[in-house]
């Protein structure tokens, strides 16, 4: 059989860096060389601070970086002299989720290997199965043809944006009714054939994948005339756009239908914890929408540059003009963007933000001071922040009846919950 010795990578993203840096550590008698147009990310990369963050990334890169690992912007030699050439060769579609990659990379689930059914394809189907096979047990190695692996990527993340859909799709329904969506989420996930996973109520989904590939899927279906099926995995978006602007809305009409000229804390901004990677970040649309109403807002996330940050909300689909100079700072800690705010908005579950002084942080804000928590991280907190005089409002759940309510208006609400977006984001 064929013996892989060198591999190219094009693209030295989100996907392609830390994939083949696992592949070099995993494999040291294979030489992996990374390649991208972008000589600045390629220089990061050879760099002490990576262009991006994962838990674990640094020191798998650290330890094969100039050995066997190698970041380059010569594309025609890397390809010249490669024996597998990531991308153009086989469909060997990545199931990583941000935050846990290095681990999912170290011990995925399962490694899926499509390609031609022809005596070529399964010769390189079997050369990369045998780079794999170096870490991971062969059962977990699945092989199809290209088609069934295109189609798997796209279909299990629809499934799991689905899930996510479904579940803040309930949350709505839970406070309007009394129930908490915590306790329903328990109780079906207990369900065997239902299981635990993807069920936890939030702002909405972000990320470069699930809103990617689930609108691929869209168009997949339409383009072979299947309607039916386009419309269904449509609604999985339409409920993500729902939700975020309900959540925007909710913020409007607590702070008695206007956040005009009001100080705003806007508290994380990368679409989850343990990246500050913010494309499709539900952080973006949140702001957008608050913006939108003249709100002042105070921007704090541990891991995101301030540079990204204003070039995601200064995206001409999110902000118009001066906009982004006019009400949008950037802090440099969580004190800060809450000093003198109307109220606090909990747009990332960074784990610090569980365990600040929130004391402090109500002593220096405006009164009656807010707490919404768009991803419940808060929950064992309620009965202590409530005692300090939080007015708390969270996602799928009402917290108490001892608070100023939450309200919304008979007017006509300021941007329409059922129409989508004019203006979105393409980040």
């Amino acid at each position: 059989m064929f013996e892989i010795k060198k591999i190219c990578c094009i693209g030295a993203g989100y996907v392609g860096g830390p994939t083949c840096s696992v592949i070099a550590h995993m494999c040291p008698e294979v030489r992996v060389t990374v390649v991208d147009v972008n000589e600045s990310r390629i220089n990061a990369w050879n760099s002490p601070t990576l262009p991006i963050y994962e838990p674990g990334l640094k020191e798998v890169v650290e330890s094969c970086r100039g050995k066997n690992l190698f970041f380059s912007t010569n594309i025609d030699d890397a390809i010249k002299e490669a024996d597998l050439v990531f991308i153009s060769v086989l469909s060997n579609p990545e199931f990583l989720a941000e935050g846990t990659a290095i681990k999912d990379l170290k011990n995925p689930d399962r490694v899926l290997i499509g390609g031609d059914e022809t005596p070529e394809g399964q010769r390189a189907v079997q050369a990369l199965c045998a780079v794999y096979e170096h870490w991971v047990p062969r059962e977990r190695i699945l092989t199809t043809n290209t088609w069934s692996s295109e189609l798997s990527k796209l279909a299990a993340n629809a499934f799991l944006a689905q899930r996510i859909s479904s579940i803040n799709s309930i949350s709505a329904l839970c406070e309007a009714t009394g129930a908490d969506v915590e306790e329903v989420a328990t109780a079906i996930g207990m369900d065997q054939r239902i299981g635990n996973k993807f069920l936890k109520a939030s702002v909405g989904f972000g990320g470069s994948c699930f809103q990617k590939d689930v609108l691929n899927l869209v168009y997949l279906c339409e383009a072979l005339n299947l309607p039916e099926v386009a419309r269904y995995w449509q609604q999985v978006i339409d409920m993500n756009d729902y939700q975020r602007r309900r959540f925007a809305s909710r913020i409007i009409d607590s702070l008695f239908n206007t956040v005009t000229d009001k100080k705003i804390a806007i508290l994380g901004f990368a679409f989850k914890k343990d990246t500050g990677d913010t494309r499709e970040s539900s952080s973006i649309y949140i702001s957008k929408y608050l913006m939108d109403e003249g709100a002042h807002l105070h921007i704090y996330d541990p891991k995101v540059p301030r540079e990204q940050i204003v070039v995601d909300l200064s995206h001409p689909g999110v902000s118009e003009d001066d906009q982004v100079s006019r009400l949008v700072t950037i802090s440099k800690d969580p004190y800060e963007a809450c000093d003198g705010a109307h109220a606090v908005v909990i747009c990332t579950e960074w784990d610090m933000f569980k365990e600040l002084d929130y004391e402090r942080i109500h002593k220096k804000m405006l009164k009656p001071a807010f707490i919404f928590d768009g991803r419940r991280v808060l929950d064992g907190l309620h009965s202590e922040l409530q005692a300090i005089g939080f007015q708390i409002e969270t996602i799928g759940k009402k917290v108490s009846s001892k608070r100023i309510p939450y309200a919304p208006s008979g007017e006509i609400p300021k941007f329409s919950l059922q129409d989508p977006p004019s203006k979105k984001p393409k980040v």
